[in-house]
């Protein structure tokens, strides 16, 4: 039986950003996918500017920005006729607090490619082709079961195993929303003549969305999105790609299916996001429409939000930190899921304002207003990059595994795994610090607390790591029974 601190159960974008957080703290982890190959598709292609800051963070953010592109501008179509010119998302110059401020595209397999790239650089690989049958779970730890007969003995599992989560089953978690089976949308990567890649191209037919072709920058495919009326076959054969295509348009031919599925609208959130040992991520957690690419950078931010709580648990800090995922993640996912669906109804019924992407899908304004770990004005949003007064960047000082204390020079230094930078003018007007207050900005760029040196020293005890331990050592304890759901409470998990 092997041995591991994490074992993460799916290797999309939002287990691999949760691989890489707890690698670079130096936390054992395993990360299994069923498939035998890397996934080849381009489905969630849209890179909010959050998600951006949080690939900052991890170090991937130069790879993308060397491939990705703000999204082209759109033509929509009536048959040969165009009937309307949209911008998806503004191109916006990056700001002091802002550096990432746009919308970029980038097909979901090459930002797995370059996370999983960025994990080996840390010392691990994702094990392709291993397919998770079952676990179990008691106050010590889970035992997962692979197809293979080896067994995985870790202190935690988390599943980002996808809408048809086995993680999510086992556990027996209902899973809340609607299928829509005659919702159907065929989603392809393609190669194709007869239109230039400086635009996105979006046909309708009756007054709804009847295709739409999108360049993929850093390869010569479009991302083919065509909704399937009642009667048309389901089939994802060639000939039903060249039927969509050819009722629509004139003109436009495909020369070749680089990948493939049929998507059905789901719109689905998880009862839970925890059950004791044993966590929910990504679409595991909820499943969205593809309308304003919301997906994909809330798992990455699931991930970029428990990483580091689990890292602090395994080195010692209180096991309620963990209670605070759920609490945090929850309620962030149900608004953007409203958001994203009420994106896609519009794009449905062809409304104009369907194409736009503004402020609130770039999930710069998602905080932790009400969460355990916000206290003080301004707590639970996020930090924003400023400039200090001797030329740094807030960020720079930001990146890596630490949080961070904004204090008054001369401030004593912080417990281990607190970075303590001195409060200038620029970060007392960014932040609202009057004179002898501190704040604390959290791993994952929040603002935990602000206020007195006296009241912080309260605060932190649910926030730091033991004393003199590294981050991967263990604890003799790595949690106790919490609000989260107790160790072993959801019995014996096995596939449903």
């Amino acid at each position: 039986m092997a041995d591991t601190r994490v074992v993460v159960i799916g290797a999309g974008a939002t287990g691999l950003t949760l691989a890489v957080d707890l690698a670079r703290r130096g936390v054992e982890v395993v990360i299994f996918e069923k498939g035998a190959e890397p996934f080849a598709g381009s489905r969630g292609k849209g890179l909010q500017p959050r998600t951006l800051e949080v690939f900052d963070d991890l170090g991937v953010v130069e790879a993308i920005s060397a491939i990705a592109r703000p999204y082209p501008e759109v033509d929509v179509y009536d048959g040969e006729n165009k009937i309307a010119e949209h911008v998806m998302s503004e191109v916006r110059e990056a700001t002091e607090d802002v550096p990432h401020p746009n919308l970029l595209m980038l097909p979901q397999w090459k930002t797995e490619e370059i996370l999983r790239e960025r994990l080996a650089g840390l010392g691990v690989r994702v094990s392709f082709g291993r397919e998770v049958t079952g676990f179990e779970q008691d106050e010590d730890g889970v035992t997962v079961a692979l197809a293979d007969g080896e067994t995985v003995r870790a202190s935690y599992l988390v599943g980002a195993d996808g809408g048809r989560s086995l993680v999510r089953k086992s556990l027996g978690i209902g899973f809340e929303g609607d299928t829509f089976e005659t919702e159907r949308m065929i989603v392809g990567d393609v190669r194709a003549a007869g239109l230039g890649r400086d635009r996105t191209r979006v046909w309708v037919r009756d007054g709804a969305m009847a295709l739409a072709m999108f360049p993929l920058p850093g390869t010569d495919h479009f991302q083919f999105m065509a909704p399937l009326a009642a009667d048309d076959p389901p089939f994802l054969t060639d000939s039903a790609f060249d039927h969509l295509v050819g009722r629509v348009t004139s003109g436009v031919t495909l020369k070749e299916i680089v990948w493939r599925s049929l998507y059905r609208v789901n719109i689905r959130m998880a009862a839970r996001f925890r059950s004791g040992r044993v966590f929910l991520a990504g679409d595991a957690a909820h499943v969205h429409s593809p309308a304003g690419g919301q997906g994909l950078n809330t798992g990455v931010q699931d991930a970029y939000n428990l990483g580091w709580k689990l890292a602090a648990v395994l080195a010692g800090a209180p096991a309620a930190l963990l209670d605070t995922y759920e609490a945090e993640r929850l309620p962030v996912a149900a608004g953007v899921l409203g958001i994203s669906t009420a994106l896609y109804r519009r794009a449905g019924e062809g409304q104009a304002e369907a194409f736009r992407r503004g402020e609130e899908t770039q999930q710069l304004g998602l905080a932790y207003p009400h969460s355990p770990l916000s206290e003080g004005p301004g707590s639970g949003l996020r930090a924003p990059n400023v400039r200090l007064a001797d030329g740094r960047e807030l960020f720079d000082l930001l990146r890596g595994p630490h949080a961070t204390l904004l204090a008054p020079a001369g401030h004593p230094s912080p417990p281990a795994g607190i970075k303590i930078v001195a409060v200038d003018e620029p970060l007392r007007r960014a932040f609202g610090i009057t004179s002898g207050d501190v704040l604390l900005i959290r791993p994952d760029g929040y603002v935990g607390f602000h206020g007195t040196p006296g009241k912080l020293e309260s605060y932190l005890p649910a926030l730091r790591t033991a004393q003199g331990r590294q981050p991967g050592s263990r604890p003799e304890k790595a949690m106790s029974r919490s609000s989260g759901g107790a160790p072993g409470s959801a019995g014996t998990s096995r596939p449903m």
